[in-house]
């Protein structure tokens, strides 16, 4: 049996962008993210060791996600160059596959992702979790084609964003 991390938290989660400065603020207006800085502007050897690509440099910076303070986790954005084309969006692709916010009002936020430059992935849904409960939800893209999921949590067939889904 592998030995626990200990004490280890989540910290941010990082999406490689074409334009990370209209990315970043896609992020702040729709979904209310705040700015965290400094803006992040790395290269040299070292990065490039770190990251494992030959003369590797970056922009970026994170965003704070919304609902958990000033010290809750972020969307670290950052623009690579060299940057190599990017493989075709599919909910289905292997890896990270999505970011998910929960939302007060399903079509409304829908809207607004839509109306922001996003696209639908797919149609709103409501599925059972399995005890009980379901959830409401729907695939969207953000811009750049990075698939976001926007949820309601339903309790008994009623909406309720405190239950866990």
């Amino acid at each position: 049996m592998t030995a626990r991390i200990a004490n280890a938290r989540f910290a941010h989660t990082n999406i490689v962008a074409v334009d990370w400065r209209r990315l970043a603020d896609f992020y702040v207006s729709v979904f209310g993210c705040e700015y965290v800085p400094p803006e992040r502007d790395l290269s040299g050897s070292e990065f490039a060791r770190g990251v494992g690509v030959p003369d590797a440099r970056l922009h970026g910076i994170h965003v704070r996600l919304p609902g958990y303070g000033p010290d809750g986790p972020t969307l670290e954005i950052f623009q690579y160059d060299p940057l190599p084309e990017r493989p075709a969006t599919a909910v289905n692709r292997p890896g990270f596959a999505h970011i998910a916010f929960v939302v007060d009002d399903l079509e409304l936020a829908r809207e607004a992702v839509i109306a922001a430059g996003g696209r639908a992935v797919g149609d709103v849904v409501t599925t059972p979790v399995g005890d009980g409960r379901s959830v409401s939800w729907c695939y969207l893209t953000d811009p750049e084609g990075n698939i976001i999921e926007l949820q309601v949590r339903m309790s008994n067939g009623n909406e309720s964003t405190s239950a866990r889904a």
